[in-house]
């Protein structure tokens, strides 16, 4: 090579290195010149000046390098905010979130001024759909009022909130300040695609700057899924990849919510890929590891469902959940006036960070269970402490979901339709659903219950600690009232209005006849009424409860019941550990009054007390006192609490064999010889028993022989034996 030749060359890299920056590497990537960008950034690895090489790093996807180059520049310059907000956007971009936090705190201690970094924290604290973003993106808008990328987060952030307005409006100022701004144009068409606009003008101008811009649809892909459109999601990420094959948030995305609609074998291709290709983050490793956990599945197939159970525990839940599955479905066609036309599919998890896996990145939902239009996924009675939660109830909820979201083809406002679940499940039976909390009771007390039409964002970006529990409160109550004051039939065509695609203002105004503010008025005026001695009570309440088991420890248990009896119609709603009922049920075991103590116990299981060994000593006194009856209620409703437990069937079991009730008897021994007991032998014996009884002369002897293959010398089965074969 000539000396010519070499000194030219490195005259164009010298030239690269220092003519071009990395605003003008990202403009030509935001244009779409991926080759001119590629050059750009690879120039700027080059650069001596280390944040300069970390922006080229970066955008060459050299996540690693660009890292240490980062470093060395945050050590070489140690009063520097920018790279330390650059480094943190780095870190927030590779699924670091908690670390860039850091950084952006870091340099705000710098520069407290710094819009970037107060960007920077709204990111992050969308990605948990905190109150805290919007406050930030304001923040550094009021810093930078000329910030382009934090005027159209506030658009983003304000789509998420439903709020389309305010989205569209922001959107649209983001435009005047800069009219290439492809997050803000990205924004307007995701509006103009979530009203079922098969063109948006928005989207032609986004082609226009950048033909192959697949985040646009990436961005869609996300609105429509955490509005429960799956489906559309999917296909607007098909469409993304499309455009751009190395998108891989939109990669994982895709895989994430095939398999949430239960496509597995092309869910685990996507996330495969993307996986391959750097892209790991907890979404996509962890739906990869549950995706080969399936293996430990058996999955039960009827004409209506279709059910998923772990193998450890699927011969005893089988019993409990294909029957309630069955139940909801006939409940919710005859309710709802629909028929599905595919089964429903349920699946349950007895490792809670599996069904965790299930939700990750979604807003609003609650802790136990999950609906993806006809797949239901929800935790297993397993996966919580004994009486922690009510599957049934649960699963309950989740079938709404399903009606629901199916009618209206997905376009219900979350305020509705987690409304309307809530409600089923104390329709259901009144000790179902959940109690009034003293989160809830704060809320109530310091008057931060949500008008109707912003009740969506309580779900969405709570703007106070536990705001989503409050909000699914408010939202059950506000359906209660309707059903109460106008009946189901208003409900429903609530669920017709949604589905014609009308606001909450218009199914308000269509179906009650009032304006929204006017309905607010009315149900805060019914709720204050429900509510208000519970409210007015509370801190009494809980002083004076606080008190009685120092009182029962002392043994001082007249004490225990003036200072009960005075206090427990305050917060009748109170069923947790210590209890007022069950404070005075102890208190009066301990003087000899079994009927006065058997009357609290069946108050707190009748208000939706859940702690099994409350219950079974309830279903033993209630035994014991000569009401087979009510004992095998109480021992029933710990079914739906909490099923994995061999001595709960076994005393239901007998109870309904002496009651002859044998189909129940049959289910509860059953559920014992799932349960792998002590006594297989014995067990057996009790289920051919039972089946005799009913006339199951057949599988009344398979049972026998079981029997006698585990004790061949037990004589009961002899003898039972010998009675079937005559």
């Amino acid at each position: 090579m000539s000396r010519v030749f070499i000194l030219i060359a490195v005259g164009v890299v010298v030239s690269l290195s220092f003519a071009q920056t990395p605003d003008e590497c990202q403009a030509f990537q935001r244009h779409g010149k991926r080759d001119q960008a590629r050059r750009c950034f690879t120039a700027l690895s080059r650069s001596a000046n280390p944040a300069i090489a970390a922006e080229g790093y970066w955008g060459l996807d050299d996540y690693q390098q660009a890292n240490a180059s980062f470093r060395a520049a945050a050590a070489r310059d140690k009063r520097s905010a920018n790279v330390r907000v650059r480094w943190g956007m780095l870190f927030l971009e590779r699924f670091n979130p908690q670390e860039a936090a850091n950084l952006f705190q870091e340099a705000l201690l710098i520069d407290s001024n710094n819009a970037d970094a107060y960007l920077g924290l709204a990111k992050t604290a969308s990605q948990g759909f905190e109150n805290k973003a919007e406050e930030f993106a304001k923040k550094a808008i009021q810093l930078n009022p000329k910030l382009v990328s934090a005027q159209e987060f506030l658009a983003y952030l304000a789509l998420e909130d439903n709020n389309l307005r305010r989205a569209s409006d922001q959107a649209e100022k983001t435009l005047q300040i800069s009219p290439d701004a492809l997050e803000a144009l990205s924004v307007l068409a995701t509006i103009d695609w979530m009203a079922d606009k098969t063109s948006s003008p928005w989207a032609d101008r986004i082609w226009k700057i950048n033909p192959s811009y697949g985040e646009a649809y990436s961005t869609a892909g996300h609105f429509f899924v955490i509005n429960r459109r799956y489906r559309e999601g999917i296909q607007f990420y098909r469409k993304a990849l499309q455009l751009e094959p190395e998108l891989w948030e939109a990669r994982s995305q895709l895989g994430v919510n095939l398999m949430r609609l239960g496509n597995y074998t092309e869910a685990a291709q996507e996330l495969q890929k993307a996986y391959a290709a750097g892209y790991r983050n907890a979404q996509t490793v962890n739906s990869l590891r549950l995706l080969d956990s399936y293996k430990n599945y058996e999955t039960f197939r009827s004409h209506d469902t279709v059910l998923r159970l772990h193998k450890k525990e699927a011969a005893l839940l089988k019993l409990y959940f294909q029957p309630e599955l069955e139940r909801d479905i006939e409940y919710y066609e005859h309710k709802y006036q629909m028929t599905l036309k595919e089964p429903v599919q349920l699946e349950v998890y007895p490792d809670h960070e599996d069904f965790a896996v299930r939700t990750m990145g979604l807003p609003g939902l609650g802790a136990l269970g999950v609906t993806f239009d006809t797949i239901v996924a929800m935790d297993s009675p397993s996966a919580r402490p004994p009486g922690e939660f009510h599957w049934a109830t649960t699963l309950r909820h989740e079938m709404s979901h399903v009606y629901v979201l199916t009618a209206t083809n997905d376009r219900v406002p979350r305020w509705f339709a987690e409304g309307l679940a809530v409600h089923e499940e104390t329709v259901a039976s009144p000790d179902w659903g959940d109690r009034m909390t003293p989160d809830v009771i704060a809320a109530l007390q310091h008057k931060k219950l949500l008008p109707v039409l912003d009740l969506d964002k309580g779900f969405v970006r709570p703007s106070y600690p536990d705001q989503v529990v409050v909000s699914y409160f408010e939202a059950g109550k506000i359906c209660d009232y309707i059903s109460q004051k106008w009946g189901h039939t208003a409900l429903l065509g609530m669920i017709h209005s949604f589905a014609n695609r009308k606001n909450t203002t218009e199914a308000i105004q269509d179906n009650l006849h009032l304006q929204p503010a006017a309905f607010d008025q009315q149900f805060l005026a019914w709720l204050d009424n429900q509510t208000k001695n519970t409210v007015q009570h509370f801190d009494e309440w809980k002083k004076r409860a606080k008190g009685l088991p120092a009182l029962a420890k002392q043994q001082r248990y007249d004490d225990v019941i003036r200072e009960g009896t005075a206090i427990c119609d305050w917060y009748p709603d109170y069923v947790e550990e210590s209890s007022v009922y069950e404070m005075l049920a102890d208190a009066y075991f301990a003087k000899g009054d079994k009927k006065a103590a058997i009357s609290q116990l069946e108050r707190y299981r009748d208000i939706g007390g859940r702690n099994p060994d409350t219950l079974k000593k309830l279903a033993q006194a209630e035994q014991q006192a000569g009401n087979a009856a009510a004992a095998i209620d109480t021992l029933s409703r710990l079914n739906y609490i909490y099923p994995e437990d061999g001595d709960l069937h076994k005393r239901l079991g007998d109870l309904l064999m002496a009651s002859g009730r044998t189909d129940g008897a049959i289910r509860e021994y059953k559920a014992v010889l799932a349960w792998q007991p002590v006594d297989p032998a014995n067990s057996h014996y009790e289920l051919a028993r039972a089946l005799n009884t009913a006339h199951r002369a057949g599988e009344a002897r398979d049972e026998v022989l079981q029997a006698l293959e585990v004790a061949p010398n037990y004589k009961p089965a002899q003898q039972l034996l010998l009675q079937l074969t005559k």
